[in-house]
């Protein structure tokens, strides 16, 4: 049975080039969301988000493969952030910092998988959060750039990407900032992870 790595077979998507801004047209993806807020370093509910995201997915490959005969690489963790008061946002305020957390599903994933998936988390992991869903996503145009270092770094890159790429580039925000975390802070070195930066963007 062919095992699918996402990340090489969608590599535009999910490993940019590092340094570099590039412009992307994003198609509608499947993912598993759950919304929350707070500090992501300290929050309860953060944990338990992630927790849930991972057992969902998890459960899910196994059954695609066992049902379907179809294998796969769990995709990376990803996340929108914003705030209601975007000064907080820019000023590194995350205790008011709002969060939708996600990770992409095959398109086969279906409704009922996914009911199955989360009656076996159930069993696991006792209530789930609030709001846990299986949704599309359609992103659409997009700016991204590879950050290759600790995510306490990424201020620089954010800033040029606001207020040099897009203005120069004729485009203006249009959706929430989007991180992809292609690297695992538990294994990996703080210089060393790779964490997408993405924006939503129009043209103006």
């Amino acid at each position: 049975m062919e095992k699918i790595d996402f990340k090489k077979t969608m590599k535009g998507l999910w490993l940019p080039p590092a340094g570099k801004f590039t412009i992307i047209e994003v198609p509608k993806m499947r993912f598993i969301k759950i919304d929350g807020a707070g500090d992501p370093n300290v929050s309860a509910d953060y944990a338990a988000t992630v927790q849930w995201l991972y057992t969902l997915s998890y459960t899910l490959k196994f059954a695609s493969k066992k049902q379907l005969g179809r294998d796969y690489s769990v995709a990376p963790l990803e996340g929108l952030w914003w705030a209601d008061d975007l000064l907080d946002f820019t000023r590194g305020d995350k205790s008011r910092w709002k969060w939708t957390m996600m990770i992409m599903q095959p398109e086969w994933i279906t409704k009922a998988m996914f009911e199955e998936a989360m009656a076996s988390a159930r069993g696991k992991l006792g209530e789930p959060p609030a709001g846990v869903r299986l949704e599309d996503f359609d992103e659409g145009l997009c700016v991204q750039i590879m950050h290759i270092g600790p995510y306490s770094a990424e201020g620089p890159t954010i800033a040029r990407l606001h207020g040099e790429f897009l203005p120069q580039n004729g485009l203006t925000e249009n959706g929430h900032h989007h991180e992809i975390y292609i690297g695992d802070p538990r294994r990996t070195a703080p210089e060393k992870l790779k964490t997408v930066i993405r924006q939503p963007v129009r043209r103006v």
